[in-house]
């Protein structure tokens, strides 16, 4: 999820460097949400549109700017307003970094953008947990108890057991308990600081050139979204999230 992207940012000092100046950052996949038509945008305001469906995603878009991304070009993402369910006029400029961290709920759902990923990273999180985040968040958002719950139970549950869950065997690296398993987080951070540093072994090396896979390791301990590190002159690294 994006708070496991936001602490290895924190650990790796990269909040406090100018957004030009970043050798990491984050990218969201909440970002490439599809633009609603009218009828949709009236569904989504009761709750009623499912954003958690593959099909709720700019696949096109998300793969273009990854894509431009790894090739090290500055680029603009889009900014989505989760209030009203539509994509801003405003765009977010992104700067060339050395790692991208790129996180979302399906990021390992669409084959042309998971094979660009060198290390893709499975945030594993019990589902009492992910609903009480879902609560407190949309809450917070405007959104009535009635129809949070109503959504998760009739797009939100389904959709994480038909298309997120199925994912999880795509993962090189399972993360038990997200931001509270600090034993992963450093060794995530630790490999980033070694692709900063040029350190990158044989093994990693081959991933980067698209020969091979790496390997699954989980790290000790339940499941939310992907993670990821990707390919290229670039290299990304995916958590998760649930924004509707």
């Amino acid at each position: 999820q994006s708070t496991v992207c936001e602490k290895i940012m924190e650990l790796l000092g990269q909040n406090e460097v100018e957004q030009r100046q970043r050798k990491v950052l984050i990218l969201s996949q909440d970002s490439f949400y599809k633009v609603l038509t009218a009828e949709q945008q009236a569904k989504a305001l009761k709750g009623q549109y499912n954003f958690d469906h593959p099909d709720a995603f700019d696949n096109d878009l998300m793969h273009s700017t990854l894509k431009n991304i790894v090739e090290g070009k500055t680029v603009e993402v889009p900014t989505y307003d989760f209030v009203t369910h539509s994509r801003l006029a405003e765009t977010t400029v992104v700067y060339p970094a050395d790692v991208v961290l790129f996180e979302g709920i399906l990021v390992f759902y669409n084959q042309d953008i998971r094979d660009m990923f060198h290390l893709r990273l499975f945030v594993d999180t019990d589902s009492d947990v992910r609903l009480s985040r879902r609560v407190l968040r949309d809450m917070k958002r405007g959104r009535d108890l009635e129809q949070i719950l109503t959504q998760y139970t009739t797009f939100v549950k389904p959709a994480f057991e038909e298309f997120c869950l199925p994912t999880k065997k795509y993962a090189d690296v399972i993360i038990p308990r997200g931001v509270d398993n600090m034993v992963a987080i450093n060794l995530i951070v630790q490999h980033i600081q070694d692709i900063l540093n040029g350190d990158i072994c044989k093994w990693q090396r081959g991933a980067l050139n698209g020969h091979g896979r790496t390997y699954k390791r989980p790290f000790p301990e339940q499941a939310e979204s992907g993670s990821v590190l990707a390919a290229g002159k670039r290299s990304h690294l995916e958590s998760s999230s649930r924004p509707h």
